[in-house]
C-alpha cells in the first residue's frame, strides 16, 4: 500500500472509531472498575476480552494521532467492527441494565448517550 493510502486508511480508520467509541477515556476507565462491567463477556477464567479491549481503548483515546502503531490501528478498526455488529443485535425494550449495553459499554460504546 502506497504512504498515501496508508494514511488515508489510518485516518478512516481513527474517524470511524471516533463515531464508535462514544465514551470518554474517564468515562469508559470508570465504568470498567464497576461490577456490571466485569459481570460480562467472553472470558477463560480471566478477564474478559471487551473488559481488556476496553483497557486498551481508554490508552488509545489518550494517544496522540502521530503516536498511532499500526497495532494501534488494527485494535481500533476490530472496536469499530465490534460496535456495529453489536448495535444490530439490540435487544427489544429498555436496554439501560443489559448484558447488551454492558457488553458495548466495554468496548466504549453507550448505546444510550
Amino acid at each position: 500500500m502506497a504512504s498515501g493510502d496508508r494514511g488515508r486508511d489510518r485516518d478512516e480508520t481513527r474517524n470511524a472509531f471516533g463515531e464508535a467509541v462514544n465514551m470518554t477515556a474517564r468515562e469508559l476507565e470508570e465504568w470498567l472498575g464497576t461490577e456490571e462491567s466485569l459481570s460480562v463477556g467472553q472470558s477463560d477464567g480471566g478477564e474478559s476480552v471487551g473488559h481488556s479491549s476496553g483497557r486498551r481503548i481508554v490508552e488509545l483515546l489518550r494517544t496522540k494521532k502521530d503516536d498511532l502503531t499500526d497495532d494501534d490501528v488494527a485494535h481500533m478498526r476490530k472496536v469499530v467492527g465490534y460496535v456495529h455488529r453489536h448495535i444490530e443485535q439490540r435487544p427489544s425494550g429498555d436496554v439501560t441494565r443489559t448484558r447488551w449495553r454492558y457488553s458495548l459499554m466495554n468496548w466504549g460504546h453507550d448505546p444510550l448517550k
